[in-house]
């Protein structure tokens, strides 16, 4: 059953790009429902494990505030990817974010990776450059897969210091800060770009709340449950089902069928990914 709950997940966060799709707010503002939305969710149970905040140091509150504000902004590119690329394309893009944490973990932090996880992390690249220049979105797809790939470079600064922060602070305790943080961000971007907030219709309130319920508590937060009882590998084998469900999910309620030059490049990225996974579980 645990197994079976953390593949549900997955197929929650894949619809994250439908929602994204069905919805007609710039990429910020709905960014910024999600996050509200997943915030509003998460404080009831904030407030029962207020605990968990007493014992909050300064800096682990900076880096937590500094993994949401980046996180903000890896949602407000992949849903902007997604208004000039294909849904497999921007998604497969975005979950490269484990080339990012591996190259930035050699080059910045210095740790040594061995051949086989530079020859993953070379595949994996090597599969994001034929994706990024493929036109399976049409002419403009170039710019999407871009912003794709800013959003799973957001993505890695998040995860590494989530990494940091989760070493001191609960589940509850980090996700309240973060997606705070996120929504802040996000209403900070849209105010100065000169977005109104409202005045957008119910679809898009519908589309953040659903991302919010589907994609943040009854997916990613499922992922956070898993890895107490389950082995990570499992964890990071589960989420490559995430490009191919998204796929399924654009092929049938949009009709895009991803680019042959997609398809290569995606199997290669995910391949790439899953042996890097594998030689880090070693």
């Amino acid at each position: 059953m645990k197994r079976f709950a953390v593949l549900l997940g997955v197929a929650g966060v894949s619809l994250s790009a439908v929602f994204v799709r069905w919805s007609t707010a710039p990429s910020l503002v709905l960014a910024f429902y999600r996050m509200a939305f997943s915030a509003l969710l998460l404080a009831p149970a904030a407030w029962l494990r207020r605990e968990d905040f007493r014992d909050l140091g300064r800096r682990e509150l900076l880096l937590s505030l500094l993994s949401g504000a980046f996180l903000g902004v890896h949602f407000a590119c992949y849903f902007e990817s997604l208004r000039w690329t294909s849904i497999a394309a921007a998604v497969v893009l975005v979950d490269t974010e484990v080339l990012f944490v591996a190259l930035a973990s050699a080059l910045v932090l210095g740790r040594k990776l061995s051949r086989r996880a530079w020859a993953a992390v070379l595949l994996a690249f090597g599969g994001s450059v034929a994706v990024a220049l493929a036109e399976g979105g049409g002419g403009t797809a170039l710019r999407g897969n871009l912003f794709a790939l800013a959003g799973s470079a957001c993505m890695a600064v998040y995860t590494m210091l989530g990494a940091v922060c989760r070493r001191k602070l609960s589940t509850t305790a980090y996700t309240t800060l973060v997606y705070s943080a996120a929504a802040c961000t996000v209403l900070a971007a849209a105010l100065a770009g000169g977005w109104a907030l409202a005045g957008w219709g119910p679809v898009n309130l519908l589309a953040g709340l659903g991302m919010a319920v589907f994609c943040t508590l009854l997916g990613h937060s499922v992922f956070s449950w898993g890895l107490k009882y389950l082995p990570p590998a499992f964890i990071s084998t589960a989420n490559l089902l995430e490009p191919v469900l998204a796929s399924v999910w654009g092929l049938l309620l949009f009709g895009e069928g991803p680019g042959p030059l997609v398809i290569l490049g995606g199997g290669v990225i995910l391949l790439g990914i899953a042996l890097y996974s594998r030689e880090e579980e070693a």
